[in-house]
């Protein structure tokens, strides 16, 4: 089975790229010709093979070629910041390259299901309970322009689900784990600046919360959702509620180091995010803190992913699991030191 997968280059796609790799699928990698290729797995592959397709996910042409004589599409190809100068950039991104995959399944005979990446975001805050995929986003307020360009999406493949297109839709929480330092992999950002000094204290009170998932948990809920996965459905790749406090006190244990011995209110961190914008304006370099990092702090994003593991067998690792493969693995790097 031939399967392409957008945003291979990403994070998340390159990991999924080389677990599919592994498992004996034949993968097409959709990816700029100026994007860092270094978290795919070798061009021949171990198991199954790998083969490069060029383009960008907002050029249609390019989406319909790569779509071509693949049974299965992973959309995994997203922007994903808390800002940039420019926020249309989200929506061309976002929504017009899902637009452009849904397109692409309608004139290629080729496919029969996409999966879909969508994100925790697109079913909005949980302030004070735990949701589930019932859960609609209000759409009273958005605390970024990514969570909002995530919501339009959300709403356009739910749509075609429910008029029949063959697309599952996939949740998943905050995504961390050991690979590539992006922007999305906020968790291993959080732990660079408490353990190099730049942030000293807890970041607010713990009245955040936050489903952390990692990496390889999410990676493997989407090969389930391709094998076991139900059409039209959707599915929560959430794990451990928690806030950073916790975190951080996790991360302090696992490293035998002191926990922080104050806390930040949010309101300094969020003067910090403004500032940080500013000069970000000045530098043309994107901020490590930005004030809509602190509204999504303001809120909490707990969810349940029981239906992930009753129907797709999903098992998520706790964070504790995870930050001592995450710790060390920073340390390796040098980025970190205890």
């Amino acid at each position: 089975m031939k399967v392409l997968v957008t945003g291979a280059s990403g994070y998340l796609g390159g990991n999924l790229c080389r677990a599919l790799v592994e498992q004996g699928y034949s993968v097409r990698a959709f990816v700029r010709r100026t994007s860092d290729l270094r978290s795919l797995p070798p061009v021949d592959g171990v198991s199954g093979d790998l083969e490069l397709a060029y383009g960008d996910i907002t050029d249609y042409p390019a989406v319909l070629s790569a779509c071509s004589g693949c049974q299965v599409i992973f959309h995994t190809a997203a922007l994903v910041e808390p800002w940039l100068p420019d926020p249309t950039k989200f929506f061309s991104v976002n929504v017009e390259g899902l637009k452009n995959v849904l397109q692409a399944f309608k004139e290629t005979k080729t496919v029969e299901k996409i999966i879909y990446t969508s994100s925790f975001f697109a079913l909005g805050p949980t302030d004070g309970y735990v949701a589930d995929e019932k859960q609609v986003h209000h759409e009273k307020f958005f605390c970024t322009e990514y969570e909002k360009s995530k919501v339009l999406s959300d709403k356009i493949a739910s749509k075609e689900a429910s008029d029949g297109l063959p697309i599952i839709l996939l949740y998943p929480g905050v995504i961390y784990g050991s690979g590539k330092l992006t922007a999305g992999n906020v968790v291993a950002h959080m732990m660079i600046e408490r353990f190099s000094g730049r942030l000293p204290g807890y970041v607010g009170y713990g009245t955040d919360k936050a489903s952390f998932s990692h990496v390889g948990d999410v990676v493997n809920g989407h090969i389930a959702a391709l094998e076991r996965g139900r059409v039209g459905e959707k599915y929560l790749l959430t794990g451990e509620n928690s806030s950073f406090v916790h975190a951080f006190d996790v991360a302090a244990d696992i490293t035998n180091t002191s926990r922080p011995s104050f806390h930040i209110p949010l309101w300094v961190i969020e003067i910090y995010g403004w500032l940080s914008v500013f000069w970000a304006r000045v530098t043309g370099r994107l901020p490590v803190i930005s004030y809509p990092t602190v509204r999504v702090l303001r809120h909490q994003w707990s969810y349940s992913c029981e239906k992930a593991k009753a129907e797709l067998g999903y098992n998520p690792r706790s964070l504790r699991e995870g930050l001592e493969e995450v710790l060390p693995w920073l340390k390796g790097l040098g980025l970190i030191k205890y």
